[in-house]
């Protein structure tokens, strides 16, 4: 195995109070430990996302928790930049959440596609408040069989906790999922917490946060797979 620098975009606004962003380094670490190459996290404050930002040295983009962003723009800039070059990508929390609103805009055409966070009133809003809040929760997940997810896991039962307040509108649900966006993770209640993206080589997005696995000693298994994706981006 040809052992190398592993380069990662952290798209987020860095906040050390953040129990995600203090986990995300240790995950990495962990992963790199485990793969044996260097993997170096670099943050990626939204507001410092351009049009003329530099971000094909990346081999892999993760959307970290904690929005709203200081620049939403920025952040979906990122990640259409990840689904368009076919670059590994992971998001968790906020990152889901701006994943699935970056593929409603820019493939679906839902040009009117908002943050119910940031524009609770939009016609459509495909960010809504869930039903119940997620807020420091620990809840059962189940994963596609066959999907890059469960094969992370190797398993189809998981539990994963949370902190968010927002989910996929059940409005627009089966719309958006209609074409190359599946549905991968469905918790008890059948509530979308984790989606995949066909014909992709890496893109996996999350409601819940794996990465807090790694305060507790333990390799999250989805950063895992993720580092994997990104080692094989050509050098």
């Amino acid at each position: 195995m040809e052992y190398r620098v592993i380069r990662i975009a952290l798209i987020g606004d860095y906040d050390p109070h953040v129990t995600a962003h203090q986990a995300i380094p240790v995950a990495l670490n962990m992963a790199a430990e485990h793969s044996g190459h260097n993997v170096q996290g670099h943050w990626l404050a939204t507001d410092s996302i351009h049009a003329d930002t530099p971000l094909d040295g990346y081999d892999g983009f993760w959307c970290v928790p904690a929005s709203p962003y200081r620049n939403m723009d920025g952040a979906l800039r990122a990640i259409r930049f990840a689904r368009e070059q076919g670059r590994p990508f992971l998001g968790t929390c906020g990152g889901f959440q701006h994943a699935v609103l970056e593929y409603a805009r820019n493939v679906m055409g839902w040009a009117d596609a908002e943050h119910g966070e940031r524009s609770p009133n939009a016609a459509r809003a495909l960010l809504t408040p869930l039903a119940c809040a997620l807020v420091e929760a620990i809840d059962s997940i189940h994963l596609r069989e066959g999907s890059l997810i469960a094969k992370a896991y190797e398993t189809s039962e998981i539990r994963e906790g949370y902190r968010c307040n927002y989910g996929v509108n059940p409005e627009f649900e089966r719309a958006l999922l209609r074409h190359d966006l599946h549905s991968v993770g469905q918790d008890s209640a059948h509530g979308l917490r984790a989606v995949e993206l066909a014909g992709h080589p890496f893109f996996v997005a999350t409601l819940f946060q794996p990465e807090r696995a790694a305060l507790k000693g333990t390799l999250p298994p989805l950063v895992r797979a993720f580092i994997q994706a990104s080692s094989e981006q050509p050098s």
